[in-house]
């Protein structure tokens, strides 16, 4: 289908759609009226990752179209837990713990929307503040009565578990009516007219959809992306050190960048069109780039996309950095960096750095002769290393340097 609507075509050249409810009536729609659209994050943790990026990017384009971005906050669901693509129960988290990860989460999204009361300025609402409200018995009159346990008992999220025997809690089974409340909510409350996600959301979009069609009588629409994985048939945004955090305390900006300059080949043109603001003529010149010039790209989305997040000045020290250290062997005080106290064993700091996500991992590679410290290749995994006044580098291959300090 070739779209008319600003919106559309864009999400469709970078390859943002893998489902779409009415695209007809949507694309129409966003050619005449400003669209109010949503995406939800649930706050299990103090920072996102990049496996939400591709969600946040979306907002982002939507934005860039002339609509407006409306990001929910999960403070009511995530109490619950989704299910969707999980093999057990999340860890129940205290209001406590929710409110600090919702202040850990928000100041991502300011570098990538701009917010304010305009009519596609983007806003932050918080489902919590009518999923807490709700009177239960009252709940369950009036919108328990739209879902059947046959139905529900078909999605994907509910499937898994019970096909692999595995406890599906009751309050995980009442996630998807929620999630389907909080569309028409937002629908009553905000005017929003499309929710957009990730492809497991499918069928909690379809639920939203259906559920404020019966209440309400209105007309709304879903669009998901497709599951993003590397070129391998890896999980977006996973690390042999663990996950590639979007909070800047938690991952620096230049490992932020390595992330991205260590992309596989055969992700370098998609993950361009979905994670940088290149243009696309551009990103196709670089997409073309073949044998060690292929580099060249990688650098470039490198740097795009640390910028994005972290601002131009952080992404261009990161480069310098990494063009020091990779073609001049040379040490940089923007390299990440670690405090031992004046001494620490080598194999915690192969660890303390992320370099290696366990004490076995850290052995294994100083027995495979790929950790180095200030040039000389390490053999005993029982090394103590004593930092005096000046740094020493520590590295991991040719790709992971970093310094430990006094």
């Amino acid at each position: 289908m070739t779209y008319q609507s600003a919106l559309l075509r864009s999400l469709d050249e970078r390859g943002f759609i893998h489902q779409m409810t009415d695209a007809t009536a949507l694309d129409a729609l966003a050619q005449t009226a400003v669209i109010p659209a949503y995406i939800g994050f649930d706050a299990t943790a103090p920072s996102l990752h990049v496996g939400s990026l591709v969600q946040i990017m979306m907002l982002r384009r939507l934005q860039q179209a002339g609509h407006k971005p409306v990001v929910l906050m999960g403070g009511g669901t995530t109490r619950v837990g989704d299910p969707s693509g999980k093999d057990e129960s999340r860890k129940l988290l205290t209001s406590d713990d929710i409110a600090a990860n919702i202040a850990g989460i928000k100041g991502v999204f300011e570098r990538y929307l701009t917010f304010g009361d305009g009519p596609t300025d983007a806003v932050i609402v918080d489902n919590a503040d009518w999923l807490d409200k709700l009177n239960y018995v009252d709940f369950l009159r009036d919108v328990g009565r739209h879902f059947t346990i046959n139905r529900m008992l078909t999605f994907d999220s509910v499937k898994l578990r019970l096909d692999r025997e595995q406890p599906l809690t009751f309050l995980e089974f009442n996630y998807m009516i929620l999630q389907a409340y909080d569309f028409a909510e937002l629908a009553r409350r905000s005017a929003v007219r499309l929710q957009m996600g990730g492809s497991d959301q499918w069928g909690n979009i379809i639920n939203g959809i259906e559920l404020a069609r019966r209440m309400d009588g209105a007309e709304l629409y879903g669009l998901t992306t497709p599951l993003i994985t590397t070129a391998d048939g890896g999980k977006m945004g996973k690390t042999a050190a663990g996950a590639v955090w979007l909070n800047a305390d938690r991952v620096s900006p230049y490992d932020y960048w390595q992330f991205w300059r260590n992309t596989q080949d055969g992700d370098v043109l998609r993950f361009l069109k979905l994670f940088t603001d290149l243009p696309l003529a551009e990103i196709a010149k670089l997409a073309a780039l073949e044998g060690a010039d292929i580099n060249h790209a990688k650098i470039a989305l490198a740097t795009a996309a640390t910028a994005l997040l972290h601002g131009d000045d952080a992404a261009r020290a990161a480069e310098e950095t990494a063009h020091r250290t990779f073609a001049e062997g040379a040490s940089d005080e923007n390299l990440p960096s670690f405090a031992t106290g004046g001494e620490i064993t080598i194999v915690a700091a192969l660890t303390s750095l992320g370099f290696a996500a366990s004490n076995g991992e850290a052995r294994r590679k100083i027995g495979e002769g790929a950790v180095k410290l200030d040039g000389e290749a390490v053999s005993d995994p029982a090394l103590v290393i004593i930092i005096d006044d000046e740094p020493v580098k520590l590295s991991l291959g040719k790709k992971k340097h970093g310094l430990l300090t006094r």
